[in-house]
């Protein structure tokens, strides 16, 4: 399960919704997964997030695996769309 995201906000995935994508990553039982520019970190460590850099224009893939895959993918694509921070992409 994944899914695919351009960060639209102009001051990219800093830590305030960095740290909200985490949360959120850490209600699930699933394995959630960020790559962009070539790196995978887990959605489960905001250093992790935070070290992918992400500004505007950037592409991001989350990925799940595990029983709650699907909820945990759905969760972040809402946190990246009603926040403003990305829209799905390709």
């Amino acid at each position: 399960m994944q899914k695919t995201f351009k960060v639209t906000s102009d001051t990219g995935i800093h830590a305030r919704p960095a740290t909200a994508l985490v949360n959120t990553s850490n209600k699930f039982k699933a394995d959630v997964f960020a790559e962009s520019k070539g790196k995978k970190v887990t959605m489960k460590s905001i250093l992790g997030v935070l070290s992918l850099g992400l500004e505007e224009n950037d592409v991001i893939t989350f990925s799940a695996e595990g029983e709650d895959a699907a909820e945990a993918i759905a969760a972040l694509e809402a946190i990246m769309t009603k926040e403003g921070l990305g829209e799905l992409h390709g």
